[in-house]
């Protein structure tokens, strides 16, 4: 593990103990969801108020959060959790485990009638992607484990995608260098031709599966590279901040949220709760036709959330999530 990776991990295990604000009030116009700690990761459930939170605790959850109620549950591991096995599929998994569960970054590939896979990012007892189905045809969805896919060993996955072909990608965040890797059912994971930059981060594809835009957390821009190309075609756009995990909008553009500070350990000192002052949480508009970037969110890190990682659209809002032991999710009017 490298060493910004083995400080996060020291990080998550110093706020391990952070206690639970019971204060849910708005700061200014901007208001919260209270419950999940540590949201790292946030999905919105298709035709339904229900976002998927990833809990990035040591001893995390998958939670259910509700965009009318704003109220929350943890799903995943709980008690009367489901199994489904699909040994067809994922028989190289070795099955399910519920302890040491860590989430980190998801993906939702949507379905028909209600019925949709969650792809999960998981360190702690094994570094995976572990595989969920979630069924929305109820008014509360449920959700069952299908299966995994053990990462390569010596690689850290961060966030995931799935592609057209029933594959998926996930990024391997290293400084100095990471790549991005991807997976076919029957194969091995194999690194991505171009993908090699400084801390990739977050993962998204585009429908056709020609495109990859990656996250790139050391170099602060959004990564256009092609994929399944002889020639590798890689564009890049800058944007003020770090960048964590990148959703797409409703409009095609995608919204990539991140962190700066006015030092390059700024972030890690944040985490650490030594000191946050000049810290921000930042969320910008990318144009991934034009590569152009628009900056929509800076918001200065306090006691109440400390450090965004993740931003998605809930109806007329900008839902951000975030690390560092908080028990909230930001609400930004989507102006």
């Amino acid at each position: 593990m490298n060493k910004l990776l083995a400080i996060f991990g020291l990080s998550f295990c110093l706020l391990a103990g952070h206690s639970v604000g019971q204060d849910c009030a708005a700061d200014g116009e901007i208001q919260f969801v209270c419950g999940p700690v540590s949201p790292e990761d946030l999905v919105q459930v298709p035709e339904t108020d229900w976002i998927v939170a990833a809990g990035m605790e040591d001893d995390g959850y998958l939670y259910f959060v509700n965009s009318s109620s704003f109220g929350s549950q943890t799903v995943y591991p709980a008690a009367g959790a489901v199994n489904q096995w699909d040994r067809d599929r994922y028989g190289q998994c070795p099955g399910p485990e519920t302890t040491g569960f860590r989430p980190h970054g998801l993906h939702l590939i949507a379905g028909d009638n209600g019925e949709h896979q969650l792809l999960v990012v998981r360190h702690g007892a094994r570094e995976s992607i572990e595989i969920f189905t979630i069924d929305a045809s109820s008014a509360t969805p449920g959700i069952a484990w299908i299966g995994c896919v053990i990462a390569p060993d010596n690689v850290v996955f961060n966030s995931v995608a799935a592609t057209p072909e029933g594959g998926m990608v996930a990024t391997h965040f290293q400084l100095p260098v990471g790549a991005v890797y991807e997976w076919n059912v029957g194969g091995d994971w194999e690194m991505v031709p171009g993908s090699e930059t400084s801390g990739p981060n977050g993962i998204e594809i585009s429908s056709d599966g020609r495109w990859l835009y990656i996250g790139g957390w050391g170099t602060r821009s959004l990564i256009k590279l092609s994929r399944g190309d002889q020639d590798v075609t890689v564009e890049t756009v800058q944007v003020s901040h770090h960048i964590d995990n990148v959703r797409w909008a409703q409009d095609g553009s995608l919204l990539a949220a991140g962190h700066v500070g006015p030092q390059p350990t700024s972030i890690m000192t944040c985490l650490a709760q030594q000191n946050c002052e000049g810290v921000s949480s930042r969320v910008t508009r990318v144009d991934v036709d034009k590569l152009s970037a628009e900056q929509l969110i800076d918001y200065p890190s306090n006691t109440q959330f400390i450090l965004g990682t993740v931003a998605i659209e809930v109806g007329d809002e900008i839902w951000v999530g975030g690390i560092a032991g908080g028990d909230r999710i930001a609400r930004f009017a989507n102006r």
